[in-house]
């Protein structure tokens, strides 16, 4: 039975950082995976949406344009969409294939060795590989699991892949429908929605069980995303219960119900489920090595990456904290350091900068308003209109905002922030610094910023907290605002 000093069981983001790093403190690693390697990082997941989300971002500009001027409107056909996504797939899975080959020819010093299978605890050391009909088993010092997750369905739906789908079945399409429906209006449901109406082919429908789309966040923000979805066709079913939905002949139909009573029958030509992801932990032998469940009882329970087990760890999906690919390779990294490394700091979850790639895009990290008030945070807001930044005004691109968040005292300490508009996922990374370090504000006031850019809009933010600003609260009230938060009170700070 071949040793290793680790084995990692799943290749996706997650997984493939934690045997490099493994790499970098020169161990033996074996990392097994079943399928792609890259996992939803590449397929079915933030590439491939992301370059769809790109390429009908880039449609609608271009029609905006063209509109404006009376002209026809741009428009691509799914097979050269299609063949974009396709070039930026291949050109992700090479650079992967590519770098493990090289990896795995080293022979002076071989550290990693792939191995293609479903890979399944035996007992707390031993991991067994089926592939082909074929099993063999390995022995680990150490193991991470990271099988991430695939998305959820719901009873009663049968997703088919043709006329029902999930996200993993967008791939599948051969045209663009002529009409779509989305179960679903968070982040995946939402971004969906931005992707189909922005190619302006595709007549949107989204149920959306709230009475606001994303309604973990402000409802400034939700409202304007909303606004935004319907003012590009989309319709949302507000407040809506999914009584059924089925396939009906070429197309689905689906029944809601709304809280009045009231019913509606409509069909598309397609339907989208959106409704969260699920771990991949079923064929994983978790029992055999007498791994402990988290409270919520579908992910695996672990205290800073380290399950019940010390010489196992789980991270990414399979934990289910914060699913993102980020936070996986986070974890990953964190648990190798933990095993090999001697690392006894924490993984803090404080600045996890997010985005959210909707007409415009929207950034964030840490604490937003609604969970300040939850949470009985004191704190003062400022907000300054995209409308006020020169590089903003330059580009035409002036929807939008900056948010920021900080403790209502004299440190003013940054709890959050959050952007909405061009180049939001840029500009928040300053912030997501900012509470990392627990550094002050005047850091940011202080900084020559490059000029025009948008990331002035932060600065100019800090300015108001620090009564230091080019533009007064007072005088453009409808472009800015600065006021403090205390028990659901929202109380101006008017400053000259």
């Amino acid at each position: 039975m071949e040793k290793f000093d680790l084995i990692v069981i799943g290749g996706g983001p997650a997984g493939y950082a934690a045997a490099m790093r493994g790499i970098d403190f020169e161990k033996k690693v074996c990392l097994i995976e079943m399928d792609k390697v890259g996992g939803a990082g590449i397929y079915n997941g933030a590439l491939s949406s992301k370059t769809l989300w790109e390429l009908a971002n880039k449609v609608a500009h271009i029609n905006e344009s063209l509109t404006l001027k009376g002209r026809s409107p741009y428009s691509l056909t799914w097979n050269e969409v299609k063949q974009i996504h396709d070039e930026a797939i291949f050109e992700r899975k090479f650079q992967y294939t590519c770098h493990i080959k090289l990896l795995q020819n080293e022979t002076s010093k071989r550290l990693l060795y792939y191995e293609r299978g479903l890979g399944k605890l035996v007992n707390t050391n031993e991991v067994e590989i089926l592939h082909e009909g074929k099993t063999k088993t390995v022995w680990g010092e150490n193991i991470i699991l990271a099988t991430g997750s695939r998305p959820r369905n719901l009873p009663n739906i049968l997703v088919d892949e043709e006329y029902i789908l999930s996200s993993d079945g967008i791939d599948k399409l051969k045209d663009f429908p002529k009409s779509l429906v989305i179960i679903g209006a968070g982040v995946i449901g939402c971004e969906y929605a931005t992707i189909f109406s922005n190619f302006g082919k595709t007549k949107v429908h989204i149920i959306d069980r709230q009475d606001t789309i994303l309604p973990f966040e402000d409802d400034d923000i939700s409202e304007l995303a909303g606004r935004n979805l319907e003012n590009h066709g989309v319709t949302i079913h507000h407040s809506a219960s999914l009584l059924r939905l089925v396939r009906k002949g070429e197309g689905v139909e689906y029944e809601i119900e709304y809280p009045d009573g009231r019913k509606e029958i409509i069909q598309v030509e397609k339907a989208l489920l959106s409704v969260g992801r699920v771990p991949n932990i079923e064929h994983l032998g978790l029992e055999n090595a007498g791994i402990s469940m988290s409270k919520r009882g579908f992910h695996i329970g672990d205290d800073d990456t380290q399950t019940n087990i010390p010489n196992i760890y789980a991270v990414g999906d399979v934990s289910g904290r914060i699913c993102l690919v980020n936070m996986g390779e986070i974890e990953a990294r964190h648990a190798v350091e933990r095993a090999f490394g001697g690392q006894t700091d924490r993984i803090s979850y404080d600045n996890v900068c997010t985005i959210m790639f909707l007409k415009p895009e929207i950034a964030a990290v840490g604490l937003n308003e609604k969970q300040c008030y939850e949470q009985n945070i004191p704190v003062k807001v400022v907000k300054v209109d995209f409308s006020v930044i020169a590089r903003a005004i330059a580009m035409r691109k002036t929807e939008g905002f900056f948010k920021i968040i900080v403790s209502n005292d004299k440190e003013m300490r940054v709890l959050g922030m959050r952007a909405v508009g061009e180049h939001a996922s840029s500009a928040i990374q300053a912030i997501g610094l900012l509470i990392k370090m627990n550094s002050p504000i005047e850091v940011l006031a202080e900084l020559v910023h490059p000029h025009p850019s948008i990331v002035e809009g932060i600065q100019e933010c800090v300015r108001m907290l620090l009564n230091k600003s080019v533009f007064k609260s007072s005088v453009f009230k409808d472009k800015l605002a600065c006021y403090s938060l205390v028990d659901g009170v929202k109380t101006p700070l008017e400053r000259l």
